[in-house]
């Protein structure tokens, strides 16, 4: 797989499918060879008991974008006895690690995109929900795809936080969506 990581420009892993030995060796060692200016987006997921500190810490420091929910960034605090605000954590973090981005989303109270230049905070559409399973991954695509193409800070949000609240107004994790969503 190392011809396909030389060539990769965006790869999102997250801590719940490094729980078993060989997946998580095999995940780390494909995002390891994966180009430094490339996305590495650790879409954390904290799950039972699947995770632990070591592993937190080795996928922080193979990341360079990081996506976290409000619950999680408190159990990562907690991990590393940072003691501020959700959004100062986030930015302790985004320092610590040395990465591009972090990405905290709060459920119906909003999300921040956080970087070293810049802060964006956007309120959470109110929307009629009928199903929020894929909410946060459909996040993380919209924020991928706006990445890649080079849109600002703000628009890559907007297409992020639009794309998430979508999804919640429909059933099941993958609907079908219009092209102008994430444009």
């Amino acid at each position: 797989y190392a011809a396909i990581a030389a060539r990769t420009k965006a790869v999102c892993f997250g801590s719940l499918a490094q729980r078993g030995e060989v997946s998580g060796t095999t995940i780390r060692d494909f995002v390891s060879q994966v180009p430094d200016t490339a996305l590495k987006i650790f879409d954390i997921n904290l799950r039972q008991q699947f995770y632990s500190k070591d592993l937190i810490e080795a996928s922080l420091k193979l990341c360079n974008v990081l996506k976290i929910n409000d619950d999680e960034i408190k159990l990562v605090a907690q991990m590393f006895g940072l003691q501020g605000k959700d959004e100062e954590n986030c930015e302790e973090l985004l320092h610590r690690f040395n990465l591009k981005m972090v990405a905290l989303t709060c459920g119906t109270d909003g999300s921040y995109l956080i970087t070293k230049e810049a802060s964006s905070f956007l309120p959470t559409p109110k929307v009629k929900v009928a199903d929020t399973v894929g909410a946060g991954d459909s996040f993380t695509a919209a924020m991928v795809v706006g990445l890649l193409t080079g849109k600002s800070l703000k628009e890559t949000h907007r297409m992020a936080v639009n794309l998430s609240a979508f999804v919640c107004t429909q059933h099941g994790a993958m609907p079908e969506y219009t092209r102008e969503l994430i444009t």
